[in-house]
């Protein structure tokens, strides 16, 4: 499929969603909205998936005619354990979506079948090696909540609604076209609502172009990868962006991550799923990461990517495990207990693998605030670990305007110094947002991986003028802006200037003069 062809898809896509939202709007709150529309979008993505699968076996072994949602559920058992094998759950015929929107319009026990039917799903990988990656999936589908409405036949009609309108989404086969228009209308949904609500960019969404950006610098140029890791996994928008940097098939191990919000731990599952990762190859656990790690024993990790949540509140120096902690006690100093920040770049660190790359979004008080954090700053800096700093365009993240900044660490560093990017003028507007185009990206990237000084933009710092400096790694400090104010050529000012003064005296002569000739006439 063409770029093109791709791009309009997408855009028609995108089109009905609008559309869609519009016209359910209203009917359930904006955020809690949000739940019901994506859970109906994956659960018709696993019911198609696991059809597509079924079908096209039956198929290739000589029955044109076989269609799974033909069978009835007494049939379709005799292969449950084969295929839950192959992809990790099993649907039976009469709770596939696709049945269920057929009389959905007319059904006032929808919300109790479909809350049946969900509770399967998950039941059905129970005793699997898939049973993790599907444990309270659909936890915040709360069919059952007075949101919906105050009676059963009022939640039913709302699950009808929603589920027709998600049914007339044009989500394209699984041959002829590509699959990753399941995880865009995903994603789309996601930054909607994200949007709509107001909520903040690093807890439930980072903007697709900026993941690119952070997947592909942590890739730094490899055709194949061990293993990648978020810490902070939000909704897994970062961490499933290496299957599409590299091909899910060139990470050899998998994905990894850790979120300590439940809902955003099941988002984060749906969408590896949504995005053709299979079960085997991703591992989200629930869990705080700063106080509970839950990936010690597959670390360390040869590509990192993260979007901590900022400014966030933790333990610090108020818990002794944490002080001789091997992720925190080699810089000397814990973050301070209000700004978890630096916590999570050192966790980040520790679990970096020697050759590795960390590609971190940082709020930019780190680059600049005293104390505990200066001293982390002055332990990455001397200890050569910091490889650029990259300042983003304003207004990227939805629920902040700032400017924020991604902090690249790697362990060996064949040179002493620092890249400073400023890419505050790569980007384009997009209605109240900024956003970054295709050439913006490359911009940003070219500017990191080109790693010399480009005026205005890029500069590179030894860590010893760092030092110099106070450790700041505020990009401001060393990349000059360029002075857009009017050049003004003095001299010819100047000559201006005196041309003015003597017309000025002339125009004054003449109108003295006419003032006494009127005189004259008067007397």
């Amino acid at each position: 499929m063409s770029p093109s062809t791709k791009k309009a898809q997408r855009d028609n896509l995108h089109k009905t969603l609008d559309s869609i939202a519009n016209d359910l709007r209203g009917k359930v709150d904006g955020w809690d909205f949000k739940a019901y529309v994506l859970g109906t979008l994956f659960y018709r993505y696993l019911c198609d998936h696991l059809v597509h699968i079924i079908n096209t076996e039956q198929h290739d072994a000589g029955d044109t005619e076989f269609d799974y949602r033909e069978l009835s559920d007494e049939v379709a058992e005799f292969e449950r354990e084969n295929y839950t094998q192959m992809v990790g759950y099993y649907i039976l015929p009469s709770q596939l979506f696709s049945t269920f929107v057929q009389g959905a319009a007319d059904n006032v026990d929808l919300n109790i079948e479909l809350d049946k039917a969900l509770r399967a799903v998950e039941a059905s990988s129970a005793d699997s090696e898939s049973a993790d990656d599907f444990k309270g999936l659909f936890q915040d589908f709360d069919v059952n909540s007075n949101k919906l409405g105050g009676t059963t036949v009022e939640r039913s009609k709302r699950l009808a609604t929603i589920m027709m309108a998600v049914d007339k989404l044009d989500l394209g086969g699984f041959t002829d076209t590509d699959i990753d228009v399941f995880g865009d209308a995903y994603e789309y949904l996601l930054r909607m609502y994200a949007s709509n609500a107001g909520r903040s960019g690093g807890e439930h969404f980072t903007p697709q172009e900026v993941s690119e950006i952070l997947a592909t610098i942590a890739v730094n140029r490899r055709s194949t990868i061990r293993r990648a890791y978020d810490p902070c996994t939000g909704s897994g928008s970062l961490l499933f962006r290496f299957a599409k940097v590299l091909g899910i098939d060139n990470i050899t191990d998998g994905l990894y991550g850790q979120e300590i919000n439940p809902t955003n731990h099941a988002l984060a599952r749906m969408n590896m799923f949504l995005h053709g990762v299979p079960f085997e190859k991703f591992d989200i656990k629930r869990g705080d990461t700063l106080e509970n790690p839950l990936h010690l024993e597959v670390q360390p990790f040869d590509a990192i990517v993260s979007n901590p949540p900022y400014s966030q509140k933790w333990p610090g120096k108020d818990d002794v495990t944490l002080i001789n902690d091997p992720r925190f006690a080699p810089a000397g100093a814990l973050a301070p207990k209000s700004y978890s920040d630096l916590a999570f770049t050192m966790h980040m660190l520790h679990h970096l693998e020697e050759d590795g790359v960390a590609a971190i979004v940082e709020f930019p008080g780190i680059l600049y605030r005293g104390g505990a954090e200066k001293t982390i700053r002055q332990y990455l800096v001397d200890n050569n670990f910091v490889d650029a700093v990259i300042q983003l365009p304003p207004n990227l993240f939805f629920g902040t305007g700032i400017s924020t900044v991604i902090l690249v660490l790697k362990k060996n560093r064949e040179t002493n110094d620092v890249l400073f990017v400023d890419a505050g003028s790569h980007f384009v507007k997009n209605g109240a947002k900024n956003t970054l185009n295709e050439d913006n990206q490359q911009a940003i990237l070219d500017l990191y991986f080109n790693h010399e000084a480009v005026e205005h933009q890029a500069e590179l710092v030894s860590n010893d003028d760092i030092a110099a400096k106070d450790y700041t790694l505020s990009v401001n400090s060393y990349v000059e802006k360029e002075d857009t104010r009017e050049k003004v050529d003095i001299a010819q000012l100047n000559a201006d200037i005196a041309r003015a003064c003597t017309e000025q005296e002339a125009l004054r002569a003449r109108v003295n003069e006419i003032v006494a000739e009127l005189d004259g006439v008067e007397a």
